[in-house]
């Protein structure tokens, strides 16, 4: 079997590895094996090969993981689900109490809470969502 057939099957085994694990280093193996399957096919002898795949691995591995890695444990900055709907506006579909109340958030209708007990929002007003709590939207009203 020619060398290059056979860095390009040890490319192949380490991408499929990479996919179950996602560590990031098998994929960087399997690149380097792949740029080594090229090396093979150019002619250059095993011995060369391994030092090229050696040296293709080491590069990748200290350049590119530590990269990555940082990349994969940054906080995300972005705000999903409910988080997102926090500091919205709101429009008051049904009076708003602090008992009960109904506003349309974003499209969709959410039941609402004054966040004040002596606080009545009329219906046709605008407000700011300050918390989800449970399935409630906190509101208060804009100024």
């Amino acid at each position: 079997m020619d060398p290059w057939l056979v860095w390009l099957l040890i490319a192949l085994v380490l991408a499929i590895a990479e996919i179950l694990t996602l560590t990031a280093a098998l994929g960087l193996f399997a690149l380097a094996a792949l740029a080594t399957a090229g090396i093979a096919a150019i002619g250059l002898a095993v011995p060369g090969q391994l030092i090229a795949f050696a040296v293709l691995s080491a590069t990748g591995v200290v350049l590119v993981r530590p990269w990555a890695r940082r990349h994969m444990l940054e906080a995300r900055v972005e705000r999903f689900g409910i988080d997102a709907l926090v500091g919205s506006s709101a429009y008051v579909l049904q009076d708003v109490s602090a008992h009960a109340g109904l506003v349309r958030i974003g499209g969709e209708e959410w039941s609402a809470r004054a966040y004040d007990d002596a606080v009545v929002i009329p219906a046709g007003s605008t407000v700011d969502v300050l918390q989800i709590s449970g399935s409630f939207a906190v509101v208060y009203p804009r100024e």
